[in-house]
């Protein structure tokens, strides 16, 4: 069964979004909280940024074949025994260990990462039909901004009185909870049959195989322009704006990005496909950039560049049903944006930065407007082949 008919359970829908907000905390437990690691691990110097970095070299590495493990593990106990496993290591980070092992954990939490962000899109794609898949898939691309945000509202209270443990024990509790309801919730989902596993030989032509598809392909390629210039843009624009609104402003970014998302975005996918939408996105994200190349650090400028991007956002995540229709080529699309949002927030940050080192700000607002333009280009090009693919074969 490729989808569920009838009404929308959208409980079932937001508690899969949660278990995306766990996955998400997986990156954020750490980030929120980066400086008072050297408290846990004095004397490690600079080494302590692998504790951020290492939950993503697995999505990096693996992320575009992760859709077909899971496809033959199975949806739900993928995202079941994922939420598991993140329960466990954030336990185990919980008895401080030593620094070696924490990062281990580390690596392992990144198979937990993976296997939700493949899973959950692809579970929620089942559930919702219709208009109703493009609010439940834009509902999902907020997993990383609401859960930042959580963590920031309520994890960094807890970690001011019961110190950071205390937030990695915080954390295992959810990810057990949501394993245990979602266990019980899903039971009864129709989902479709396993496939084989591929073997390990054929991983590489597997590769090339879903490369080659303009249908798998285009929403990771999208989101690698996209994720290259989201968090990068939030870490190194604060600087450029004054020091009397820049709090405000760079708090309200990511929130405004959410509602237009929510609003806007949701409204347009009603009236025009996903891939035309993120097309418009980057077009008025460009379109921003030049506005704070022309007035540096303009607050409304930034709030306007932030709201572009919640177009972007939301309908990547829709463009993986809309251009792939069997739930085993929407996981492997859906690999592919894991890999690619890795690989965007690994490179996104130190491009920025050594842009601002070459260029100052000229530098950064120009290469951003680029990597925009480069987003809209490369849906531009695989649009084309996918029409030039249906062509030749109708």
């Amino acid at each position: 069964m490729e989808q569920q008919q009838g009404r929308v359970n959208w409980g079932m829908v937001l508690l899969i979004w949660a278990a995306g907000l766990g996955a998400a905390a997986q990156y954020g437990k750490i980030s929120v909280v980066f400086d008072r690691l050297p408290e846990l691990y004095p004397g490690v110097g600079a080494s302590i940024g692998w504790a951020v970095s290492l939950v993503g070299v697995l999505g990096i590495v693996f992320g575009v074949v992760a859709g077909l493990f899971v496809s033959a593990f199975g949806y739900r106990r993928t995202l079941v025994c994922c939420l598991w496993l993140g329960a466990a290591m954030s336990a185990l980070q919980v008895l401080h260990l030593p620094f070696g092992l924490f990062l281990l954990t580390r690596v392992i939490e990144g198979i937990s990462h993976l296997g939700v962000v493949v899973a959950g899109p692809t579970l929620m794609a089942l559930l919702a039909t219709g208009a109703a898949r493009g609010v439940a898939l834009t509902i999902w691309s907020t997993f990383f901004g609401v859960s930042f945000a959580i963590l920031s509202w309520v994890g960094l209270p807890l970690v001011a009185s019961q110190g950071v443990l205390a937030l990695f024990a915080a954390h295992g509790a959810v990810m057990a909870l949501l394993a245990v309801i979602l266990q019980v919730a899903l039971r009864d989902l129709p989902v479709p049959g396993r496939t084989a596993y591929p073997r390990l030989g054929d991983l590489p032509a597997l590769h090339l195989t879903i490369y080659r598809s303009p249908f798998k392909i285009a929403p990771g390629a999208g989101w690698l322009f996209y994720t290259c210039c989201f968090v990068s843009v939030l870490t190194v624009l604060p600087p450029f704006i004054p020091a009397e609104v820049r709090t405000l402003v760079m708090g309200a970014m990511p929130l405004v990005s959410i509602a237009v998302s929510m609003t806007l975005g949701v409204t347009m996918l009603r009236f025009m496909p996903a891939i035309r939408l993120i097309q418009i996105g980057f077009l008025l994200c460009t379109g921003a950039m030049v506005w704070l190349w022309i007035a540096p650090g303009d607050g409304v400028a930034c709030l306007a560049l932030a709201g572009a991007f919640g177009l972007v956002q939301g309908a990547s995540f829709a463009a993986v049903p809309q251009l792939n229709h069997t739930s085993a080529a929407q996981s492997e699309a859906n690999g592919v944006m894991s890999q690619a949002g890795n690989l965007g927030n690994a490179i996104g940050t130190p491009l920025m930065v050594a842009m601002i080192s070459l260029g100052g700000y000229s530098g950064l607002a120009v290469v951003t407007g680029l990597l925009f333009l480069g987003g809209a280009g490369v849906h531009q090009i695989l649009a084309s082949r996918r029409a030039y693919e249906m062509a030749t074969t109708d």
